[in-house]
């Protein structure tokens, strides 16, 4: 009995996974939202010289298994996780722009940006790294591309945050005025600007259509009117003093006066207006 005793704790001591084993070692998959996931492989690493089989090697003085902590590429650029080995000495350098397909080997792909009231844009890796020469640091260097930050306004853009850093008029295209070559699909629609309570005319109709047959975006965007909500509503004292609408609505010499043409602007909308009689 005590001879079967030994044996079956001999065969159930070669039937679990010992520290080293295949099951110890498989490859770690890092999944990301936007781009094909980055694998690493333990057996690849684990043959190299530097770590020579030794776990402890980045166990847990770099990778603590109780904390599976995720690090960005800002984080490995200072010295954490890979970039612990990864800085030009022990191995490759993850600052090297170009070699980051050693570990990124998908196909970039293309990001769709949902936003409200206007057709989504859609950002192409391919042609912009096409444009800056494959130089994925371009943006992604932790001032152009922040990690966590998801949504960014036309306003932000504007102000040389994100796509507005490149995309200033001086690089390339300007962000403002140039709606269509994001939003591809988009046609500014009317516009109704609604007016106080007990106001004695009806709302102001803005088309875009009509304005758009006569001039660029850009003759209005973003100098005149800035992309965001709640931006200031003018008076028709300061339209005529040539502010707003005013600064084509205010002499006469580029459209009609505001004075005296108030129907011009202030027209029912269509489901509003009154019905021919007999209807």
């Amino acid at each position: 009995m005590k001879f079967l005793f030994v044996s079956l704790s001999i065969l159930m001591a070669l039937a679990l996974p010992h520290p080293g084993s295949a099951a110890e070692t498989r490859d770690i998959d890092y999944p990301f939202k936007n781009a094909d996931k980055v694998i690493f492989s333990h057996a690849f690493h684990l043959k190299l010289p530097a770590v020579n089989g030794i776990c402890k090697t980045c166990h847990n003085a770099i990778f603590d298994l109780q904390n599976k902590r995720r690090f960005t590429m800002q984080m490995m650029e200072q010295g954490k996780g890979c970039g612990a080995c990864h800085n030009g000495t022990k191995g490759f350098s993850v600052f090297d722009e170009k070699l980051c397909a050693r570990c990124h080997t998908g196909k970039p792909r293309d990001l769709a940006f949902k936003a409200k009231g206007i057709n989504n844009a859609t950002f192409s890796h391919t042609l912009h790294l096409a444009r800056i020469g494959g130089r994925c640091k371009t943006c992604h260097n932790g001032k152009t591309i922040i990690t966590g930050q998801n949504n960014i306004t036309m306003a932000q853009m504007e102000q040389g945050k994100r796509c507005g850093a490149c995309h200033n008029g001086k690089a390339f295209t300007l962000v403002a005025a140039n709606c269509t070559r994001c939003h591809v699909g988009f046609t500014p629609g009317t516009m109704t600007f609604t007016l106080p309570a007990g106001a004695a005319v009806a709302p102001a109709i803005f088309s875009h259509e009509f304005h758009l047959g006569i001039y660029k975006c850009a003759d209005c965007h973003i100098k005149l009117f800035p992309y965001r909500r709640g931006i200031k509503h003018y008076s028709m004292q300061e339209i005529r003093d040539g502010k707003s609408c005013g600064t084509c609505h205010g002499t006469g010499k580029d459209a009609f006066v505001t004075n005296g043409n108030c129907t011009k602007c202030h027209q029912l909308p269509p489901a509003e207006a009154p019905k021919p009689s007999g209807a």
